[in-house]
């Protein structure tokens, strides 16, 4: 069974459906979406449970799992060689973390979209429309196809945001889309780089008639190949260009003298194409991340979005920011990834500090959660820049946990918002009175976002800090200063928990407007579903951490080999 293509086209599937919906019918519309995310849910723990820990992934498609591949677009370019393309689905340790958590985040924000009265259709067609583009992005192994879902995923965030947002909702759904364009077409500019550079091996020979299909060619038809590259005696029209992202890992397919050849001679602005390439990856999916200074957009979506979509955006889209990073800018460009892991560091510690700083000094609740997304994103950049075991798993586990922790957290916001209408820390206090259940929650979110021991975000953060303080003296990529100054950063993040916990929560109950009295009433059955298992996970990924890093551990332990190996 394609478990994969399911995943992604199931809710395409149901869009039509809900069309033929009469109008009036709104909570049909609910369920059939609800019923639609339920089924991936059971898919995505299927791949869960079927998953061989021990396969790693990065250079081969066979130690990739739930492998889907099948020719998508092949032209013959004459003397320029055969453009390819593929419809090529897999998962390894770094995604199959993702997967779920994906299915995790878009059940929860499907129950909490169930207060949404206006445009029902339009809403819940493009939450699935949304729901599809992330699993695609998540599962992509042909760098086109990921691109594809890359982008698609603009479309629907924008109009969710732009017309059931809050006042602003223009603004920063316009920001939201220009910014996250800006960041595509620097992809874009490497992908095209990649495809020029790049070609299938197997379908080369092929083409060679090395061999009559894909699959009979042997490793001694590649070694012959690979020596006909390296001394140029391959013809040029029997290239066969690829986006496929596991051969572009491999820089025997690149093509002498193209312009991400390891040979290459060529100079872009005084540096290697390769470099260039880095950093334009990098910015791409730094925006995405969000890391500083790339990240303004991020506080104004969140702010202006309804809370079932800014739970969407920090559980899962700033973690296809991570991921793009490791999949795409880390795997292929790895030796330029560790000439730049000072700066990489340097900019996750520089998110840690000033995230942390801007959360302090908010009055709006949801703004200082935002921040605090900013802040613990940082994280992932200072464990990928450290090329250790520990910090490179630390920074998966940290996309992971964070998924499920910023998910309660602005739900803990929508919780407050829905019954007041105003999320200013100010106008409140002596909550857990009033809300003691809810307050009960909000307490166990807080403690899971600063790091407290038991909770995932500890073990996530732990790691991070472990590799990246030992990397001085195993690669000498991160100076351990910088890991001090991060400290602080968690230091910060308690201050600005705690002290928001003290001034809405703590203390006599009082409340700026009266008339909120009424409807400051505790926890219903619908929000129980939502938050009890989400504060659930952050405790049981936080004492049983195993369950998630024995799936992490060998693609990641493969994946730093890798990395140091080539480190100049």
């Amino acid at each position: 069974m394609s478990l994969l293509s399911l995943l992604i086209f199931l809710p395409v599937a149901i869009i039509p459906l809900i069309w033929l919906v009469p109008e009036g019918k709104s909570v049909l519309i609910k369920w059939t979406s609800l019923g639609t995310v339920i089924v991936q849910m059971i898919i995505s723990l299927i791949i869960w449970g079927k998953f061989d820990n021990s396969k790693v992934g990065l250079f081969s498609i066979d130690d990739f799992q739930f492998v889907e591949q099948a020719s998508w677009i092949h032209l013959s370019l004459g003397a320029f060689g055969d453009f390819s393309a593929e419809y090529l689905l897999g998962i390894d340790g770094v995604s199959i973390t993702m997967v779920l958590l994906a299915s995790i985040v878009m059940l929860v924000a499907t129950i909490a979209s169930w207060s949404i009265t206006d445009k029902v259709k339009g809403f819940f067609s493009l939450l699935l429309l949304l729901n599809a583009a992330i699993y695609g992005c998540f599962v992509s192994l042909d760098f086109l196809l990921f691109y594809l879902f890359f982008e698609f995923m603009l479309l629907p965030m924008y109009f969710l945001i732009g017309i059931w947002g809050g006042p602003r909702r223009e603004y920063a759904s316009i920001k939201f889309f220009l910014y996250t364009l800006l960041g595509s077409i620097f992809i874009l500019l490497v992908m095209i780089g990649l495809y020029t550079s790049a070609i299938d091996p197997y379908a080369t020979a092929v083409k060679l008639g090395m061999a009559s299909t894909v699959e009979g060619v042997t490793q001694g038809n590649l070694d012959v190949l690979y020596e006909m590259i390296k001394n140029k005696t391959l013809p040029t029209g029997a290239y066969v260009h690829t986006f496929n992202l596991v051969h572009m890992t491999n820089v025997q397919n690149f093509i002498p003298g193209t312009i991400f050849a390891n040979d290459t001679v060529m100079q872009l602005f005084g540096y290697s194409p390769r470099v260039i390439a880095f950093l334009a990856l990098f910015i791409g999916f730094a925006i995405k991340l969000p890391a500083v200074p790339f990240h303004t957009w991020l506080p104004d979506a969140h702010v202006e979005a309804p809370t079932s979509i800014s739970v969407v955006l920090a559980g899962i889209l700033l973690k296809v920011g991570g991921y793009g990073l490791i999949r795409i800018a880390y795997e292929i460009f790895p030796a330029s990834a560790a000439s730049f892991s000072w700066w990489v560091a340097f900019f996750g510690v520089v998110s840690i500090l000033y995230g942390a700083y801007n959360a302090l000094a908010m009055k709006d609740l949801k703004k200082m959660i935002a921040y605090s997304s900013v802040s613990h994103m940082g994280f992932v950049l200072l464990g990928l820049a450290s090329f250790t075991v520990e910090g490179v798993s630390g920074a998966v586990y940290q996309m992971y946990s964070h998924g499920f922790i910023s998910a309660l957290l602005f739900l803990l916001v929508g919780v407050i918002y829905d019954r007041s209408h105003d999320r200013s820390i100010e106008n409140y206090r002596g909550l857990a009175i009033k809300m003691p259940y809810f307050t009960s929650i909000v307490v166990i979110g807080f403690f899971a976002s600063l790091g407290l021991p038991g909770f995932s975000g500890f073990i996530a953060e732990i790691l991070v800090f472990l590799g990246s303080f030992s990397s001085s003296v195993i690669n000498g990529l991160v100076p351990r200063w910088m890991v001090m100054l991060a400290v602080i950063g968690i230091i910060i993040t308690a201050a600005y928990y705690l002290w928001t916990l003290q001034r809405m929560f703590f203390g006599k109950y009082w409340v700026k407007d009266e008339k909120w009295n009424a409807d400051l009433t505790d926890l219903t059955i619908r929000e129980y579903v939502m938050l009890v298992p989400l504060a659930m996970l952050t405790f049981v990924f936080g004492v049983m951490p195993s369950l998630a890093l024995d799936k992490i551990s060998a693609s990641v332990n493969v994946l730093v080999q890798y990395f140091n190996s080539v480190i100049v």
